[in-house]
C-alpha cells in the first residue's frame, strides 16, 4: 500500500472548505463533488481505489475512525500539529515492523495511522 491509502470512510465536518484543505494537504487526497452527490465531496486516495466522503456534521454521521497507511507516522503527526490538529495517541508498536497512532483533526474527529515495513528480502 502507499502513503494515504485507506478504505472508504465518511468524515463528518463542520467547515467543508477547511476540511478539504486539511485532508488534501495531509494525505494528497483529491477531493471533489461528484454529480448526484452535491454537498458531499468525495475524496480519493493516491491508489485511486479507496476513498470516501466528507459529510456535513449533524446529518446523522457519527465520529469515524479508519486507519490511514503512511510512510512515516512521526512525519505525519508533525504535519498534523503544524496544521492545527492534535495527537491523541503517540506512535505505538503493533509488531517489530508495524506501528499505529491516532490523531484528532480540526473538527475533533479521531483518525488512526498505520505504518508498516514491507519485507524486501529475497527469502534467503
Amino acid at each position: 500500500m502507499a502513503h494515504g491509502d485507506i478504505t472508504h470512510i465518511d468524515i463528518p465536518v463542520s467547515d467543508m472548505e477547511r476540511a478539504k484543505a486539511f485532508y488534501s494537504e495531509l494525505f494528497g487526497w483529491r477531493i471533489a463533488e461528484v454529480p448526484g452527490f452535491e454537498g458531499y465531496p468525495m475524496w480519493q486516495a493516491p491508489n485511486t481505489i479507496s476513498g470516501g466522503g466528507l459529510a456535513p456534521r449533524g446529518e446523522g454521521f457519527t465520529q469515524p475512525r479508519s486507519y490511514v497507511e503512511v510512510d512515516s507516522i512521526d512525519e505525519t503527526l508533525a504535519r498534523v500539529t503544524e496544521q492545527g490538529g492534535s495527537v491523541v495517541m503517540e506512535k505505538s508498536p503493533i509488531s517489530e515492523t508495524s506501528w499505529w497512532a491516532i490523531f484528532s483533526d480540526l473538527d475533533g474527529n479521531t483518525v488512526g495511522l498505520y505504518e508498516g515495513v514491507t519485507d524486501t528480502s529475497d527469502g534467503g
